[in-house]
C-alpha cells in the first residue's frame, strides 16, 4: 500500500510538472505574439494611379506574413504571388515588412485589404483602400445671356461623376458668393453636384468674371468661368468747347454732349428747361452752337441721351454777363515773363501804394495840427477892441468942438491905424 501510495504521488507530481511546462510554453507563445506588433495604413489613391500597401511587423520571430484582398484571396504569401493579377508587384520583402504596389487602380479595387501574420493565434491588420475619382470639367449655364442693370441674374454650375462628392464655391471677381448645392448619387457610386447662385447686377459688373470653383481631393484648381454682360443706361456729360471763361454778351457758345452706355445711345437731343431753345441755335448731332449771346438766352440747357435700357441727362446753366465797357490797352508780352515775375511786380505795386498812403497820412496829420494851433490862437485873443477916434470928445464945450477934437485933425491921422490878423 505504501508503494502504491508512493507511485500515485509520483504520477501526480509528473502530471503537475508536465502541466506547468505546457502553461509556461503557452505563456511564452502569448508573450511572443503580443510582442510581434503587426501594423499597416489606410490608402487613398486617385483612379488610374498606383496604391502601395505595407504590412509591417515589429520583433518578428520568423512568422510568415501574407497579404489578402477584400475577398480574402491571398495576394502574396511571403514573397510569392499566388494571385494571377500582374498589377500587384512586390516592392519589398523582409522579416519585418511585406510591401506591395497596385497599379492602374479602379473603383473595383476599393475595399479592405488584410495583412496577416501566422502566429498562434494569427494576427491581422487592415488597410482600407479608397479610390478617388475627379469630377469632369464643370459647366456654367446662365438663365439669360445679357442682363440689364438693376435686374437679377442666375447662374448654375454642374460637376459630374466625382467621388467623393465635390464641393462648389462661387466668386465674382474677388468677391465670394453664396450658392445653393444639390448632390445626386449615380448608379456606379459616383456623385453629381449642381450649385445655383443669383445676385443683382450693376453697370460696374459688365465684363466681370464669375468663377465656379471645384474643391475635391483628387484634383486642384478645377474651375469654370463666365464674364457677365450687363446693359446699362447712358452716362451723360456736357463739355463747354467755347468760350473758356465767362460767357458775355456778343460771345458765341458751343457745347458738346458726351454720352456712353450699353448699348450705345441711339438718340441724343438738346432742350431748354422751361423755355424754347433760341431760334437761331444750331444743333448738330451732340453739339449745340449759339451765336451772339444776350441775356435773354439765360437758362438751363439739357442734353438727353437714351438707349434700350433707359435715358439720362446732364444740365448746363447759361448766365450771360455784360460785355466789357472799355477795351484794355494792348501790351507786349515778354516770352520770358513768368509767374514769378508777375508775383514780383504785384509785390512792388503793393509797396508803392503803401508809400503813397503814408505820405498822404503825414500831410493830413500836418494840416490837422495847423488847424488846431490856429484855433487855439484865435481863442486866446478874442475880446473888445478900443480905438482913439473919440479921444478928447469928453472935454469939449459943445458938439462942434467935440467933433473937431474927436477927429483929431490931420496931425493924428498916422496914429489911428489898426491892425487885424
Amino acid at each position: 500500500m505504501a508503494i502504491t501510495g508512493n507511485g500515485s504521488l509520483t504520477f501526480s507530481l509528473s502530471i503537475f510538472v508536465i502541466s506547468a511546462a505546457f502553461l509556461l510554453k503557452g505563456s511564452a507563445e502569448i508573450m511572443s505574439v503580443e510582442g510581434q506588433n503587426l501594423g499597416t495604413d489606410n490608402v487613398s489613391v486617385v483612379e488610374g494611379e498606383t496604391a502601395t500597401i505595407s504590412c509591417r511587423v515589429k520583433n518578428n520571430d520568423d512568422s510568415v506574413i501574407q497579404l489578402l484582398n477584400p475577398n480574402r484571396q491571398t495576394i502574396y504569401f511571403r514573397d510569392v504571388r499566388p494571385l494571377k493579377d500582374s498589377r500587384f508587384q512586390l516592392v519589398n520583402f523582409s522579416d519585418n515588412e511585406l510591401r506591395v504596389s497596385l497599379s492602374n487602380v479602379s473603383l473595383s479595387d476599393e475595399g479592405r485589404y488584410v495583412c496577416q501574420l501566422y502566429t498562434d493565434p494569427p494576427q491581422e491588420a487592415y488597410a482600407d483602400i479608397t479610390v478617388l475619382v475627379p469630377p469632369g470639367l464643370p459647366m456654367i449655364e446662365s438663365r439669360e445671356e445679357v442682363v440689364s442693370e438693376g435686374n437679377e441674374t442666375e447662374l448654375t454650375c454642374t460637376a459630374m461623376d466625382g467621388k467623393p462628392a465635390p464641393t462648389i464655391r462661387w466668386m465674382k471677381g474677388e468677391q465670394d458668393l453664396t450658392g445653393e448645392s444639390e448632390v445626386e448619387e449615380t448608379y456606379n457610386k459616383m456623385f453629381t453636384v449642381s450649385s445655383r447662385v443669383s445676385f443683382t447686377v450693376a453697370k460696374e459688373d459688365d465684363g466681370e468674371p464669375v468663377s465656379c470653383i471645384i474643391d475635391h481631393p483628387a484634383v486642384k484648381d478645377l474651375r469654370a468661368q463666365r464674364h457677365l454682360e450687363v446693359m446699362y443706361k447712358p452716362e451723360v456729360k456736357i463739355v463747354v468747347e467755347f468760350p473758356e471763361g465767362l460767357t458775355r454778351e456778343g460771345d458765341n457758345l458751343e457745347l458738346s454732349c458726351i454720352a456712353e452706355g450699353k448699348p450705345h445711345p441711339h438718340q441724343i437731343s438738346w432742350l431748354r428747361v422751361d423755355d424754347d431753345v433760341p431760334s437761331h441755335a444750331v444743333i448738330t448731332g451732340s453739339d449745340l452752337f449759339i451765336e451772339n449771346l444776350n441775356k435773354s438766352y439765360n437758362g438751363t440747357y439739357r442734353c438727353v441721351a437714351a438707349n434700350a435700357v433707359g435715358e439720362a441727362y446732364d444740365d448746363y446753366i447759361l448766365f450771360v454777363y455784360d460785355s466789357p465797357t472799355s477795351i484794355p490797352t494792348p501790351t507786349t508780352i515778354n516770352p520770358d515773363y513768368t509767374q514769378d515775375s508777375r508775383a514780383g511786380e504785384g509785390t512792388q505795386q503793393k509797396l508803392d501804394h503803401a508809400v503813397i498812403g503814408g505820405v498822404v497820412a503825414v500831410v493830413m496829420f500836418a494840416i490837422l495840427c495847423a488847424l488846431i494851433v490856429l484855433g487855439r490862437y484865435f481863442a486866446r485873443h478874442k475880446g473888445t477892441y478900443f480905438t482913439h477916434e473919440a479921444k478928447g470928445a469928453d472935454d469939449a464945450a459943445d458938439a462942434d468942438t467935440a467933433i473937431i477934437n474927436a477927429e483929431g485933425g490931420h496931425n493924428n491921422t498916422d496914429e489911428k491905424k489898426e491892425y487885424y490878423i
